[in-house]
């Protein structure tokens, strides 16, 4: 789930540059197998100043992750039809999905998301009285064989890795290691394929366009070939594009996660472009908390010096309503967080 710019589509600002931020000053690298102190420190710094940064020595078996590449591949790359088989739908977030059907923008990619926990509840429709929680469940293609024992197993081990730096940020702001592991008894998080087809007219189309993500923070799994994904820098708003590091992960803080740290940590704005001759294919973990999570600044962060920045919102509910305008014209503009800004 993304809060997805359509601006870029007059602004040419928004636009590839051909000439960017040199890679080796991007985003920072954090070995995992570090003292525990220094693992604080670095994320936090990576936090405050990025807002994104990469993982490495991380735990999840390389094997795996390879085999999720294959099958990934094997699966977009069969015939639109048989893809189409398994298409998101008004009643159902996930599944394949083209840039065909793409509402605000037209991103240059196709996807298949599922939920993380294959049955997943979430509330009926986004109207606050209504209290009806419907259970969605993950729709599978029948190939390519073994699909979706790797996708479960593979999403399985990115979550461990998930909590693992969670509880460094966490540690980062002066909180208890363990202080959000509550929030996700009943999960709502949703992993995502991203597949970038060559496209011939790289010059006008972006794979994703500027956003910033929904997520309490998001796992990336890049393409370790084929690059693509750009940063806009906070210290002074230039697109720095990320060079991957084999066998490496990308984590982003989301809106969530600014919203629980009272603005000591912001989601950044990020997009991907797209390449003339080679195929691509991303795989971004979205951490969701369960649907009856109030999103607020937590507690320990706010006092009379630091006000809370934020109104408390419904998780659940904004997932419905950023979910139904998928499909349908609503009579407002989609849900953002600086919609629960908190009254100066």
């Amino acid at each position: 789930m993304e809060d997805v710019d359509p601006t870029f589509i007059q602004d040419p600002e928004f636009r590839p540059k051909l000439e960017l931020i040199n890679e080796a000053e991007g985003i920072p690298v954090i070995n995992l197998s570090d003292d525990t102190n220094q693992l604080v420190l670095e994320i936090g710094d990576a936090a405050k100043i990025w807002g994104f940064f990469q993982v490495i020595n991380h735990g999840v078996p390389l094997d795996l992750r390879q085999r999720m590449e294959k099958l990934s591949k094997e699966f977009f790359h069969q015939s639109l039809g048989e893809k189409r088989k398994v298409a998101r739908d008004d009643s159902n977030p996930v599944g394949y999905h083209d840039s065909e059907h793409t509402k605000n923008v037209r991103d240059w990619k196709e996807i298949f998301d599922f939920f993380v926990d294959d049955q997943t509840l979430v509330p009926a429709s986004p109207e606050p009285d209504d209290q009806e929680i419907r259970i969605l469940t993950n729709q599978w293609p029948e190939s390519p064989h073994g699909f979706r024992e790797v996708c479960q197993e593979y999403a399985k081990e990115v979550e461990k890795l998930g909590h693992k730096v969670m509880e460094l940020i966490c540690l980062s702001l002066g909180l208890p290691a363990d202080r959000c592991r509550g929030y996700f008894k009943d999960q709502t998080s949703i992993f995502r394929l991203n597949y970038y087809p060559p496209c011939p007219v790289p010059h006008l189309a972006l794979g994703a366009g500027p956003h910033k993500d929904a997520s309490v923070f998001t796992v990336l799994t890049p393409d370790d070939t084929v690059g693509g994904l750009e940063v806009q820098r906070k210290s002074d708003g230039e697109w720095v594009r990320v060079q991957p590091i084999p066998d490496a992960f990308i984590i982003n803080l989301g809106d969530i996660f600014q919203v629980w740290s009272n603005d000591a940590y912001e989601s950044v704005m990020h997009r991907v472009v797209v390449n003339s001759v080679k195929e691509r294919i991303s795989m971004p973990f979205f951490f969701f908390p369960s649907h009856y999570v109030s999103v607020k600044p937590l507690d320990e962060l706010v006092n009379e010096l630091n006000p809370a920045k934020y109104e408390g919102h419904n998780w659940g509910k904004f997932f419905a309503s950023r979910n139904l305008s998928n499909y349908k014209k609503l009579p407002k503009e989609n849900l953002l967080i600086h919609h629960y800004k908190a009254s100066e």
